[in-house]
């Protein structure tokens, strides 16, 4: 069996946050929305539906805790949860808190155009704080 590796993508558009008992949380480089993404650490992982139910449960677990996070740090008007997968085939969980004055409301936000790059050290400092939020 091979070992868990990020998909290069995932590891260039992201910042490292932590790893949880299931999950690699990742920050997305896109200070316009508070954006996280959970990846199982299960290699081959594409779909929910074929991890064991185990993980199943605990993907469910730490996605729940991640929008607590995002609901408690942003106070968003809304969480987006989303598995697509279309441009990446790893299996990863989108996570967004949106506001009703977000550039990309009520859309989608990928796929919207609306990007804008972290402050320096800004990216790193949100990403600490969702870590300690996490309990980790």
């Amino acid at each position: 069996m091979s070992s868990f590796s990020l998909h290069e993508r995932l590891a260039a558009d992201t910042v490292p946050v932590t790893d949880l008992a299931l999950c690699r949380v990742l920050l997305m480089r896109n200070r316009l929305f508070p954006w996280l993404i959970l990846v199982p650490r299960r290699a081959g992982a594409v779909e929910i539906h074929r991890l064991n139910d185990a993980d199943q449960q605990q993907l469910a677990r730490e996605t729940a805790a991640a929008a607590q996070v995002l609901e408690h740090l942003c106070r968003p008007d809304k969480i987006n949860t989303g598995a697509l997968g279309n441009l990446v085939p790893q299996l990863h969980i989108h996570v967004i808190a949106r506001r009703r004055d977000d550039p990309a409301w009520p859309g989608p936000v990928w796929g919207s155009g609306h990007a804008a790059d972290y402050a320096d050290g800004d990216d790193a400092a949100f990403a600490a704080q969702i870590r300690a939020a996490l309990g980790n």
